[in-house]
Formats: structure tokens, sequence, C-alpha cells
């Protein structure tokens, strides 16, 4: 179980007073039925011997439990909880804030369920996640020509040398190297197949991942290492495309992605990524197919480890590639996520006017 989970007394008793303050923290599995729900779930409430928890949908899932009908906890698994959302606006507001756990405390909030909440949904504590918006802030200021001076007090920073540290610690370089400093700006974007990490520099996405994928943390080391790059948690015009086209994808309404993609990868895996992206929507390729279409018909499990590679899921559509026997092999997001990509593009197309 996650070291992040409350104890489960704690959970249970959320469970039963349908504590909407526990969202995204974890969810409960119903043993008699076969269904797992949200902490806020409507339905009736299970005996306790009759609950077992779980800190995601995945796990739910792969412990062979069904989405409940009633409170959906696969649609925009994640969604910060109402309880969060006042703290979230001032933030997105005032980025250059400092909120300590008194702070929280004022405002109504449990500090420990805060860094909780933070720790699972963004792999950092509260005060870690506010350090980083700050920084991000500067180094934003300082790309559009402010001095670091400006940049420092207006993100929040009373001294000079601990914004330097600060910076450094954060970007990995100093603020006076920001003009030559490359940096990767991450979000979180909620999808109905739960939250996914995207991040993107300054010339397009470079990462999109489920957040749930134990690959992610080996995924943002290749990027750092092979852009020379730091991750920040932040916004651009490429991550606000993202979202935008995926929630559109999800609809029904877009078949095809418009984003420019930063892929650096071996020339043997530029080849099999390029070659991913001209599967046509709602179709599907085996391995073998596309070894055969890059000209290397020996190299079939060379492709599946460049699929498995692959750094921008779904946009880079390695779910379309299946076993030579027709059946569903190898997706890293996991084989419910591949079927349900595969089930949606296959009904967009059977709705569309001939």
């Amino acid at each position: 179980m996650s070291i992040f989970l409350p104890s489960e007394a704690t959970m249970y008793t959320a469970l039963l007073d349908k504590d909407a303050s526990y969202e995204g923290i974890f969810f409960a599995g119903v043993i008699t039925t076969g269904i797992f729900c949200r902490p806020s779930c409507t339905a009736r409430k299970p005996k306790r011997e009759n609950v077992v928890f779980f800190p995601s949908t995945r796990q739910a899932l792969l412990s062979g439990y069904r989405p409940c009908k009633i409170c959906h906890p696969l649609t925009h698994s994640g969604t910060p909880p109402t309880w969060l959302e006042p703290l979230m606006a001032e933030l997105d507001a005032s980025p250059e804030i400092k909120l300590k756990d008194s702070d929280l405390r004022a405002r109504g909030l449990d500090p420990n369920r805060v860094r909780r909440w933070f720790k699972k949904h963004h792999g950092m504590t509260f005060l870690a996640y506010q350090r980083t918006l700050r920084v991000s802030e500067a180094f934003g200021r300082i790309k559009n020509g402010d001095s670091v001076i400006n940049a420092a007090y207006q993100s929040g920073y009373e001294s000079l040398s601990g914004f330097g540290d600060s910076f450094k610690k954060t970007t990995g370089f100093s603020p006076q190297q920001s003009a030559e400093g490359k940096v990767v700006y991450t979000q979180r974007i909620l999808t109905p197949l739960g939250p996914m990490l995207a991040g993107a520099s300054e010339e397009g996405l470079c990462l999109l991942e489920f957040a749930d994928r134990r690959m992610v943390e080996t995924q943002m080391g290749r990027i750092k290492k092979r852009l020379n790059a730091e991750f920040i948690p932040g916004v651009n015009a490429h991550l606000e495309e993202t979202q935008r086209q995926l929630e559109a994808y999800f609809a029904g309404t877009l078949q095809a992605f418009t984003i420019p993609l930063v892929i650096p990868g071996t020339s043997f895996q530029q080849q099999v990524w390029d070659a991913l992206q001209t599967i046509p929507y709602g179709s599907t390729r085996s391995y073998k197919e596309q070894a055969k279409i890059i000209h290397r018909p020996e190299a079939v499990r060379a492709v599946a480890r460049a699929n498995g590679a692959n750094r921008i899921s779904i946009i880079i559509p390695c779910h379309r590639v299946i076993g030579a026997d027709g059946q569903l092999t190898g997706y890293g997001g996991g084989l419910w996520r591949k079927r349900y990509l595969l089930d949606l593009e296959i009904k967009v197309l059977s709705s569309s006017p001939k």
C-alpha cells in the first residue's frame, strides 16, 4: 500500500462520511460487488470487512475491480478536490506568495492533508511546489528581459543570495545563465484515463505520459540528458495547446494532432516513432508490419523496444500497434488504457458520416 495513504480507519470513516476532501487520495474497492469508488461516492456504503483501499485507479483495475457507474472514478482522476480549489486559485493568481503551515491552518486547511495531496499528485511537498512556482515565475521574467534583481523581488524573494541558491538548485544553472539555460515546463493534464504528465520546452512538446506509469521518472531523466534541460512546474503555449487538443481527442472531435514535438533519440528510434505517426486514426498495425515499413523486417523486437521508449503517448500513437495475432500487447500505460483508446477511435469512426 502507498506510504502516502492515510490509515485504513481514517479512509473508512471518510468513505462513510462521503468526505470529498479525500478525493484523489484513495479509492475504495467493494469486495462483494467488485466495484471501486471515489471517497465521496453517494452509493450505499459497505461494511468495513468488505472494503479494500487503493492509492490509484490503476491498482484497483489491476486487482480486478470495475469503476462505479455512480461516481465514475476514471473521469478526470486527480482533479484537485473542492477543499483545495481556493488554495490552487490563490497560487495561480499569486505564484510569488509563501504559505507556511500556520497560513494553511488560517485558511481552514490541514497542512498534513495538503502535503499528502501534493506529494501524491506532484511528487513533491507543498513547500517545494511553491518554491518551483516562484522560480518558474522568475525564469520567465528573466527570459523576457527583466533584470535578475527585479525578477527576484517580484517573485517573492527577499535576498539575491537566497534567490540565486534556490534558482540554481531548481534549474541547474544560475539566474545570470538564464538566456542559455533550457527548461522543460511540466503540467498535469486530466483525462478520462487518469492524469497525464506533460512537458514542453520553448520548441515543443517532449513528454506526455500517464502519471502513474513507472517509467515517467526514467523518461524525464532521458529528456534531461538529451536536451540538457531541467524540469520545473509551469505552463507555456505548447502545454496549453496540448491540453486543448487532448480534450478534443477524448471528445471525439479531433483525429490528428498538430502540436510541435521534440523527440530526441537514436536514428532507429526516430524512424520507429515517425512510422507510428503514419498509422491512421482508428487503425492498427503489428510490430512486424512496423518493422517492414522502416525497411528493417528482421528488427521486430527492436521495434517493440523503441515503441516502449516512446515518450509522447497518444499523440505518437504506439497504442495502435498490436501483436501479429491481433491481441493487445505491450503498452506502458496498461492494456486497459490501450483498449479504451482503440475502442474510442473505432467508435468515433463508426459514428462519423460516410
